[in-house]
């Protein structure tokens, strides 16, 4: 099982909105994943096989491998095209 966590400034908004996109994803890709939204500032020391953000915090996270840029946290869409091919990247593994 994936351990995902979706990351924003405060943990609770944004990121709550895109951790349940992305479950609803990773249910239709047949992924089976933890996923939960997080606060950055705690973010890293939650170990993580993924963590899910935007551009501007994405680049302070030190194992970058790790890490997928979406464009938004709301848009389902474009949260789909932003980590559909590393989630299956992941699930193979």
């Amino acid at each position: 099982m994936l351990k995902i966590r979706t990351v924003c400034g405060n943990g609770i908004g944004s990121s709550l909105m895109a951790a349940n996109h992305v479950k609803n994803i990773c249910a239709t890709l047949n992924i089976k994943a933890d996923v939960a939204s997080i606060d950055f500032a705690n973010a890293e020391g939650e170990k993580a096989d993924l963590y899910v953000t935007i551009k501007d915090l994405a680049k302070q996270f030190s194992d970058q491998s790790k890490v997928v840029i979406i464009r938004s946290y709301v848009n389902k869409k474009q949260i789909e095209e932003d980590i559909s091919e590393k989630l299956q990247q992941l699930a193979e593994i």
